[in-house]
């Protein structure tokens, strides 16, 4: 993957570099580093594989949808201080640079894939722009028009001045270690996020854990030698992977060469023209966009079609990581909601008059209620049998609602057996009360074997 400063990271940069100065902002980036590398050690990148499908798609749409809004700024043009929409023959100009550009990156992969088509493109429509000679937006006039100088740079160097200003920081800390906090959330969720969709994109399966130490890493020297630090980026990953680029050599020449562009060649970057860079940035929004959904909108549940469309919306509206965190919330109360009314007791009665209720379906937090009504207390028969061999006991409240069932049977005067309860289950009923020795739980050799609570996710991601 690519990783440079996003737009979602950015966004939350801002109020301590409004509030506190520059130099706070590598103070942040060193815990943001910290937290992000704590994360890869504790290994909570497992924890992607928790968002759904639904959210992965309305996550892929939305960013190519910010990426395409993103470039209709481009369009603009700054007259007398104020932006205003391109017109006339410099907007066609800048309408055919573009959609030369896009036609280059589609044919060209038809003929060869040993030169990445985005690199033909780019230098093809500069070339075409500097020796026709084309008054058009170009990257050094857009840099100007922001406030800057041009791309050329030197080396970063250590910021030795930041450690003065621990000594400083009263008053502060909640500030920055909430800014710090937000921008590893940020920054690991659209990496992660990323990661998944190259993943799938390549058939390959990267290490979730290895990224989050990876990226704190890399945030925490950025803090030391004053950058701004950064995440993994779709659009740009998306365009190494296009043009062939499937390890970490790939990413590592393109920072050697942008490196070596800002030192020694941001002379001839500054000439490149805006309309090559948004031609291959639509390009980019055409892959990334998945156009399936429209194709499957109406044929997956409602339910995954709204989380879809929900975080498709708030991505653009909002930001990757409340979009994502929105979805996943929502796909979670979708899922608890339709299992709490899966479960359901078929009755039967023996030829002793024992009355066995057998259940179907899980017992958690979310059918508890529909657990206890299926169940006639008071006009049940003397002895009782609840047989859970279809049922599987998910969580702790489903332990407490047995304990409550049995105990309501046995103030009624009433015998109850369970059967087929996984050892833990039994295990967990005993500590609970005595009531729950002896007769009231029956072991058989087909008990299920199962956790009612574990870690399923132990493996590496």
């Amino acid at each position: 993957m690519v990783k440079l400063k996003g737009n979602a990271v950015g966004a939350e940069l801002a109020e301590p570099i409004e509030n506190l100065g520059l130099q706070w902002l590598f103070i942040t980036l060193l815990i943001v580093g910290i937290v992000q590398m704590s994360a890869g050690l504790f290994r909570l990148g497992k924890f992607v594989r928790l968002i759904p499908h639904p959210v992965m798609m309305g996550f892929v749409n939305g960013l190519a949808i910010v990426i395409f809004l993103s470039q209709l700024g481009m369009f603009k043009t700054t007259v007398d201080g104020q932006r205003e929409w391109l017109s006339g023959a410099p907007l066609y100009t800048m309408m055919a640079l573009v959609a030369l550009t896009m036609l280059i990156m589609w044919l060209l992969p038809k003929l060869t894939k040993v030169v990445p088509s985005a690199m033909v493109g780019i230098v093809v429509v500069a070339g075409l722009a500097i020796s026709v000679g084309l008054d058009v937006p170009t990257v050094g006039s857009f840099i100007r028009d922001g406030g800057g100088e041009g791309l050329s740079g030197g080396l970063p160097v250590f910021q030795f001045q930041i450690f003065g200003l621990f000594d400083t920081l009263q008053g502060y800390w909640g500030l920055i270690l909430s800014t710090a906090f937000i921008l590893a959330a940020v920054g690991l969720i659209e990496s992660l996020m990323t990661l998944n969709l190259i993943d799938d994109l390549t058939e390959t399966r990267g290490s979730g854990n290895r990224e989050c130490l990876a990226q704190g890493s890399a945030n925490l020297t950025n803090g030391l030698f004053g950058g701004m630090g950064g995440c993994a980026m779709i659009g740009q990953s998306l365009i190494n992977v296009n043009s062939g680029g499937r390890g970490r050599l790939s990413g590592v020449v393109a920072a050697v060469g942008l490196l070596s562009f800002i030192l020694f060649g941001s002379s001839l970057i500054e000439q490149i023209p805006i309309a090559a860079l948004v031609g291959v940035m639509f390009m980019v929004v055409i892959g990334t966009f998945a156009w399936s959904s429209f194709r499957i909108l109406n044929k997956i549940p409602l339910a995954d079609a709204i989380i879809l469309i929900a975080v498709s919306a708030i991505t653009v509206w909002q930001d990757l990581a409340i979009a994502v965190l929105t979805g996943v919330v929502m796909s979670a109360l979708v899922f608890a909601w339709q299992n709490a009314t899966m479960i359901c007791a078929r009755k039967r009665i023996k030829e002793d008059g024992t009355k066995v209720y057998e259940i179907w379906g899980p017992l958690f937090f979310g059918s508890i209620q529909s657990f206890n009504s299926k169940f006639e207390v008071s006009e049940d028969p003397v002895s009782v049998e609840i047989d859970f061999i279809e049922s599987r006991v998910s969580d702790h409240s489903g332990i407490e609602a047995i304990w409550n069932l049995v105990n309501k049977y046995h103030d009624q005067g009433k015998q109850v057996r369970l059967t087929h309860l996984s050892p833990e289950c039994q295990d967990l009923l005993r500590k609970a009360s005595p009531l729950f020795d002896g007769s009231v739980i029956e072991k058989a050799i087909d008990d299920p074997r199962y956790h009612v609570v574990t870690d399923l996710m132990d493996a590496e991601v």
